[in-house]
This record gives structure tokens, sequence and C-alpha cells, in this order.
């Protein structure tokens, strides 16, 4: 059958909407994600079979209008649209349009719908269901019952595919959970979906070189952080690993397929989470010759023994979720972290070579005018190579969002709302004694701190004569800055 996987138009006139990322925005750095999810999908759905468009229209800053333009003659059986919290209305209006248009069976995913599966599907009732959670194999199931039946499933047939929820007449049904995949092995490489689907010129990471191929090397998070919406609604806290071998021959197959390409990033949660898989993939890339630079997330833990492993194989930088500077901030919101840890993780990372993106989040319990101080004082000595400070985003489904719909902190629960007029991130949590404004400006006020300092400008200049490509992204990332703070 045919299908159309579309991440849906939202605000191009204002830039890229980089809706799979954890906090879905427009970004000030140009940061914009590939549509991993939907690729996957798209990826098992042809090995089924199906005939199948992915539609990236953010990537292309297209409107609506264009996306049915360039859909001229397929005429889909089965319409998966992407979501996001903040794009959720957007989203669901032109899910419908589709609906009216082409008469398919449309389904909504992502984070969105997983945690308000009938919230979701009560915005338009031209919506026939939503995937809950990790929706490879849910989407595989669904077309199969679709074909069976020409398109046109009983209560009954829907009863029978796990992981959806979905509406017959007035009646939304929840069915139960499906199982996350486990033989991840046997998905198609996402990156051979996106050579034959998208540009990858499109995608772009402000701490990673350019161009760049994203991937996972497994799925799902056990740690207990209660802002991060990935594990808590999507991947879940069971981690499922892809094969070494399975996980290098596409590293192979990026290398001989993208021949532009400066970059491989790990979008696994935590890529360093077992020593003893770290050091197996890197002598296997050492072992096949492989040579190619690759970043990933990581959490300021790895051991030095490691990251001498994994700098050998490839590894440049490390994207690690600091959040703050005070203990009790950290302990709140249970990053299972010690600061004295993360100091020992840096120094063990400049001896390794290896580069940190530091991600610093505030308005997290416990966060006062006070704690927030210790957090810009932490990351001027800790000194990643590069940081980003964001006000705390709250998503359905969180605990740190039901922490703040309970005491009242939330300013709205117009989704929205949780962007600007420009599609970037507004914060929408705000207490008595540490507003949204506080937040906002606080953020502000640190990203000149740690940006404008001669000593980081000489290094970051010295950086760059040596490497050409870092010269690129710091003279891209400089240029920003200064939008966002000089030219006011």
């Amino acid at each position: 059958m045919k299908i159309l996987l579309m991440n849906p138009p939202f605000k191009p006139q204002y830039g890229k909407f980089s809706r799979e990322q954890r906090s879905p925005a427009i970004t000030k750095s140009g940061t914009f994600y590939y549509p991993m999810w939907l690729a996957y999908a798209t990826g098992l759905l042809e090995k089924n079979g199906h005939e199948c468009i992915l539609l990236d229209a953010p990537a292309e800053r297209i409107d609506y209008n264009e996306c049915i333009l360039r859909l001229d003659g397929f005429k889909p059986d089965l319409i998966v649209v992407d979501t996001s919290t903040p794009s959720i209305y957007n989203d669901v209006s032109i899910a419908a349009d589709l609906k009216k248009r082409y008469g398919a069976f449309v389904v909504l995913v992502g984070p969105h719908p997983s945690a308000l599966p009938e919230d979701t599907l009560r915005i338009d009732e031209n919506v026939d269901a939503v995937a809950m959670r990790e929706y490879d194999y849910i989407l595989v199931n669904l077309a199969a019952l679709l074909e069976a039946r020409s398109g046109q499933p009983s209560k009954e047939d829907l009863l029978g595919i796990k992981g959806i929820a979905f509406r017959k007449k007035s009646e939304i049904i929840v069915n139960e959970k499906a199982e996350m995949p486990q033989d991840l092995d046997s998905i198609p490489f996402v990156s051979s979906v996106y050579k034959k689907h998208l540009n990858y010129k499109n995608y772009f990471y402000a701490h990673s070189k350019y161009p760049i191929v994203t991937i996972v090397s497994g799925r799902g998070c056990p740690h207990q952080c209660i802002y991060c919406v990935y594990p808590q609604v999507f991947n879940g806290r069971r981690v499922r690993n892809r094969s070494i071998k399975n996980v290098v021959d596409e590293m192979e197959y990026i290398i001989k397929n993208f021949p532009e390409i400066k970059e491989i990033m790990f979008e696994d949660d935590t890529l360093t989470l077992d020593k003893k898989r770290c050091i197996e993939l890197s002598e296997e890339i050492l072992k096949r010759g492989i040579k190619i630079e690759w970043s990933a997330n990581s959490r300021a833990d790895v051991d030095l023994d490691t990251m001498y492993a994994l700098k050998r194989a490839g590894a440049r930088l490390f994207c690690v979720g600091i959040e703050s500077g005070d203990q009790e901030v950290l302990d709140s919101m249970k990053k299972n972290l010690k600061i004295e840890r993360v100091k020992q993780f840096f120094i063990d990372s400049k001896k390794a070579g290896i580069k940190i993106h530091g991600c610093f989040l505030v308005g997290n319990p416990k966060e006062t005018k006070e704690t927030l101080e210790k957090t810009l004082s932490l990351a001027l000595t800790l000194e990643p190579d590069t940081a980003q400070f964001f006000p705390i985003m709250a998503y359905p489904g969180t605990e740190i969002y039901d922490w703040a719909y309970k005491n009242g902190y939330l300013k709205t629960t117009d989704y929205s709302k949780w962007l600007d007029d420009c599609g970037m991130h507004n914060s929408v949590m705000s207490r008595p004694e540490l507003t949204d404004r506080d937040l906002v400006s606080f953020c502000d006020k640190a990203r000149k701190r740690f940006y404008l300092r001669v000593s980081y400008i000489s290094k970051k200049f010295l950086q760059g004569l040596f490497d050409s490509y870092e010269m690129k992204r710091l003279v891209k990332g400089g240029v920003n800055l200064l939008k966002t703070y000089l030219i006011k």
C-alpha cells in the first residue's frame, strides 16, 4: 500500500522547526534534527513491501501548499504525521486536512500523543488514531490490517493493534501498549532511508562538524531524570542495543554512501552507559580501519580509560547534561550525579582530547537565584568547548510537568505558548520566587558571560586556525550570537 510519512510544516517563514529534538523549536544556533524516528519507521515499512514517501517539510522550509504539490499523483492509503507539544494544534490541523483531501487512514506519532492520546484525538475528529511510544512495528501491523481490510477496519480489527488509540464515531479507545522493539538489527539502517528520501545537507548540529548523519546504537535510558521526555514517554527506561557489528556496518555504509560527511552523531540517550560495550565498539571500529570522527550523548561519569579508547576510535565530542552547579538541585531532578564527579570528568576529557558540549538546564525544583549563579560559576570553571543554557521546558508525560502542574507553576496549558511568535523557546514555568522572566534573563546573561570572554574567543580562534571545518562552525555560531545579542 501507499504510505505518506510527514514531518509537517510549522512557521517556515521564521526558520527550520526542529520537531524531534528534546525541546522542539526553531533554534537560535540553527541546529536542526533529522526526522529520525519517522525515517526508521519508513525503512521498516518499505522492508515490508509498502511504497513510502517521507516528506520533511521543515527541512525544505516549505509550506503546506507546497507539500501538496510535491505529493501530486501520490494517493496515500495511510498517512503518518509527526507531532510535538508546541506545534500540536498545527500538526493536528494538517493531519485533519490530509484526511479530508485523501480519505486515507490518518495516525499521529511522537511524544505528545504518546503522553496524551485521548486529549490529542479530541482536538479534531478527522484524525483516526495515534500510535504511542516507538511506532515502527505498530505502523507495520496497522498497515497490514488496512491492506487486508481495504482501508476500512472495524472497531474489532483495531482493538487487535497494540500501541494505538483510535476513534470510532464518537468513541475514543486506548489499546494496551505495544512491546518495545527488541531486535533492532532487523530494522533497516536509518541512514539508508536518509539517502533515499532526504537531503542530508539540510541538517545541522551547532556542536558538530557539517555535514553530519545521525543514528542510534540503542534505544532507551535507565536514568530517572525528571525532565527528559524521551525516556519517560517514548523510548522507555529499558535499554535495547543493536549489535556492535550492525552499528559499525552502518558506519561503513555512511562512509561509502555519504562521501562528504564529516561526522556521525550517535543520538542514543547515553551512548556511554556500558564501559564494556564502549570498548567493544572502539575495538571494532579500529579493527575495520574506519576513519571518521563522531560525537555522542554522554553522562559526566565516563572514566578516563574508556575515553581514551573512544578517542582512538574517532570520538570527537560528547554532548553532556550537567544541568546545575548546585548538588541539591541535581538531586531534586534525580540526576544521580555528584558535582565532584563532573569536575573529574572534565579533567579526564581534556586529557583524552574529547571536546564537551555542556548543557545547563535551569528552573528545576530547589532552584533559586543563588543556585543559578552557582551554575554559571561551574560552567565558567569547567570550560566546556561549547555550552547551552536553557530554562526548563515541561512536557506532558514527564515528572517535571506533573510537578509544575500540581503546584500551579505553569503560566498556561495552551501548548502553542511553549514557543514565541517566531517559533523559538518560550518559558511558561513561573514560581513566585523565580519567575519565567528570571530564568530567561539568567540564560541570556550566562550565554554572554560564557561566549564573550576574551580567553574563550582567543582559544576558539586558535582552534579554528588548525581546523578549517571547526573555523566554519565557529563563524556560523559567532554570527548567530551577534545577531542574538549585539544587533538589537
